[in-house]
């Protein structure tokens, strides 16, 4: 086990960074002004997140859209709100500054005041029922085994600082984007072969299906997303997300 652990963190480090050259060489027009990539300023913490949890096969991968500005932004870890990050996964790496920076969107890492409401309501979830991380994270030869990344890794923001989603980009900028975080996508799930493959939110259910197109034994579903700025997440997200993954047969009713 501890080579076949040692071949699934670098199979993902390796493909986290060609998704970074690839995303980096893309150009975004109006209203896009300003664009971070966590792969590079918090890539620290990202190996630290891949080599502690990425450990080898996982029965379950759950992924997001894209980062937010006051989670993965200034952490680097998936939907990964400042206080769970130090707290329950208890990672701490150097987090270094985009160029350029958004005077609206400063990144201090850890040291960041907000509090990012999706992040917190999915690893407070989390928390709440496994416990540990360890306990979360697992691995698949237990039947067990979760692992969490997001889609896409850039933010995007408006003059104003406003953020931006991928799904909103014209098609010429949007699908060279996501063409590159197929490709990326394509080597996570050939080197964590879940047996469940989850999108937060109806967007990343819709990539889930591209990307596990012709993959046998792979079952496909979907959570609500738990951004306050949907009016369903805004009552009883946790209760809603748990039927959703009972569900599906992932987790024990």
């Amino acid at each position: 086990m501890p080579r076949r652990a040692n071949q699934t963190t670098t199979a993902l480090l390796d493909a986290a960074a060609e998704l970074r050259d690839a995303v980096n060489a893309l150009r975004f027009a109006d209203p896009v002004h300003t664009v971070y990539n966590p792969l590079d300023y918090a890539w620290p913490m990202i190996e630290a997140y891949t080599q502690r949890f990425a450990t080898g096969p996982k029965r379950v991968v759950l992924f997001g859209m894209n980062p937010g500005p006051w989670g993965m932004a200034q952490t680097g870890v998936p939907f990964g709100e400042v206080g769970h990050v130090r707290d329950f996964l208890q990672l701490d790496a150097p987090i270094g500054k985009p160029d350029p920076e958004h005077p609206k969107r400063p990144i201090t890492g850890l040291d960041c005041p907000r509090s990012e409401v999706s992040g917190r309501r999915i690893w407070s979830l989390i928390a709440e029922r496994y416990e540990t991380p360890e306990a979360f994270f697992g691995d698949s030869s237990g039947g067990g085994g979760h692992y969490i990344a997001n889609f896409c890794p850039l933010v995007f923001m408006a003059d104003t600082g406003r953020n931006l989603t991928p799904d909103k980009l014209p098609a010429a900028e949007r699908e060279p984007l996501i063409d590159a975080c197929n490709r990326h996508m394509a080597r996570l799930l050939d080197a964590l072969e879940p047996e469940f493959v989850v999108g937060v939110g109806a967007w990343a259910e819709q990539r889930a299906r591209e990307c596990c197109g012709g993959r046998d034994g792979v079952t496909v579903g979907r959570i609500l997303h738990p951004s306050p700025a949907s009016p369903a997440a805004n009552k009883d997200w946790a209760g809603q997300a748990t039927k959703q993954l009972v569900d599906l047969g992932i987790w024990a009713g």
